[in-house]
């Protein structure tokens, strides 16, 4: 079985939408998947499946749906993947706090055209960078405020985008290792 790290999009902000990280493990243990393991609160699990990871998406919100009663969306990245998000760190020559430098996983490339959209705009001293199914993003100023997280979004990309910060990244990255 392989190793894949799947990012639940929408959970636990907030007091809708809940899911304990304990009860998830239990769901998903009982569903036949392998070493279910979350990091904190915000719907990040490393699991073992057999399933390919858009089989997997799929099986996980239906789960979700089934067993806490609410419509997300799940992105799912191998190991391998992501150890490649890692390994790439486009920003990191700039990116010197991990809790301002996020990710954005997508379930597909968006088009290239939303992609020169948000680079037409100028959004210094934050700084993306688009490659294939991710999108870093650097947000000095952090991200609540940020102008490009606000480019970020569904709408503006026609796809999915679940954000972790770099820290949560590389933790998981540390957790499919173990």
């Amino acid at each position: 079985m392989a190793v894949q790290v799947a990012l639940l999009r929408g959970i636990n902000l907030g007091p809708n939408r809940r899911v304990p990280m304990g009860d998830l493990r239990d769901l998903l243990t009982g569903e036949g998947y392998g070493d279910v393991r979350t990091y904190v609160q915000s719907g990040n699990v490393v699991l073992s499946s057999r399933l390919s990871p858009h089989r997997l998406e799929q099986e996980l919100e239906r789960h979700v749906r089934s067993g806490f009663g609410i419509d997300i969306r799940v992105v799912v990245r191998t190991r391998d993947e992501l150890a490649a998000v890692v390994a790439l760190n486009p920003l990191g020559d700039v990116a010197d706090d991990p809790r301002r430098y996020q990710v954005s996983f997508l379930p597909a490339e968006p088009a290239a055209e939303a992609i020169r959209t948000i680079a037409a705009v100028d959004v210094a001293p934050e700084r993306f960078a688009h490659h294939g199914r991710e999108i870093y993003a650097w947000h000095p100023e952090g991200i609540h405020a940020s102008a490009l997280a606000k480019l970020i979004s569904d709408r503006r990309l026609g796809v999915t985008a679940t954000a972790r910060n770099w820290k949560t990244v590389t933790t998981l990255l540390a957790m499919a290792d173990e």
